[in-house]
């Protein structure tokens, strides 16, 4: 279980007739916080965001802010439309591929973008990252995906929500919770979760998986996937309705 800063504690100023989203932008805060502690960023090079679909907001990292100095006061709160709710300081500059993600994908309810170093790879490699063992298999169904890169017409007009498009365009005819990460081709690794600590947790897990598949390749470039029956147990005992993997 990966471990995020406290939020408690936190002095909370009220103001009238103004939405607040503390709780809402502490838990973004702690989250991009620990993306920097578990080695997943390096520089400001990533971003996490969250959504509140009662209230249809979504709170996400400022740009270009230090992970040292990032505060929850720092957090801008945005629209499902991307219009300014709360906060001073200006969203990340991926925020629309955020939003094309959560306006397409109705269970989740956080986002991780990085550059983590093996994922990564795979993505300027351009490539998959094959399901070669039942480690990968016990929190991803199949290869993690690639998505393509955008156009020369999809950069100059909309470049961070095409992307976030044509991840989606991706996941058509996948269900994106049993497979929640994946590669941009040339870019880098979108990982997300039903809650942002889920998806914190699916980012650790992919790049050391992306770090196996390194590897396993190195040691054979030969190397087959796993067998299907073996990708279905163990995914399946721990996902799904008859899973029995862990304590109810």
């Amino acid at each position: 279980m990966i471990r995020v800063h406290s939020v408690h504690n936190l002095h909370i100023v009220h103001r009238k007739n103004k939405p607040m989203y503390e709780e809402l932008k502490s838990r973004v805060c702690a989250v991009n916080i620990a993306l920097k502690e578990q080695g997943l960023v390096f520089q400001t090079w990533g971003n996490a965001s969250a959504v509140d679909r009662e209230q249809s907001v979504v709170a996400i990292k400022p740009s270009g802010v230090d992970y040292a100095e990032m505060k929850p006061e720092h957090i801008p709160v945005v629209d499902l439309q991307g219009n300014k709710v709360e906060g001073e300081l200006k969203p990340s500059v991926d925020l629309a591929s955020h939003l094309a993600l959560y306006n397409a994908f109705a269970d989740i309810g956080g986002v991780i973008h990085t550059h983590s170093h093996y994922a990564t790879c795979f993505a300027q490699a351009r490539r998959e990252i094959p399901c070669f063992g039942t480690t990968h298999a016990d929190y991803f169904y199949g290869s993690v995906p690639l998505a393509p890169p955008p156009s020369p017409g999809q950069v100059k007009d909309g470049y961070e929500w095409n992307t976030g498009v044509l991840i989606v365009e991706t996941f058509m005819n996948r269900d994106p919770l049993s497979c929640p990460a994946v590669l941009v081709a040339g870019h880098g690794p979108f990982v997300w979760g039903q809650t942002i600590e889920k998806a914190l947790e699916n980012a650790c897990v992919l790049e050391e998986l992306a770090k196996m598949a390194a590897t396993t390749l190195e040691i054979n470039p030969k190397s087959m996937p796993l067998e299907d029956y073996l990708l279905n147990k163990h995914f399946l005992r721990k996902h799904g309705e008859n899973a029995y993997y862990g304590q109810k």
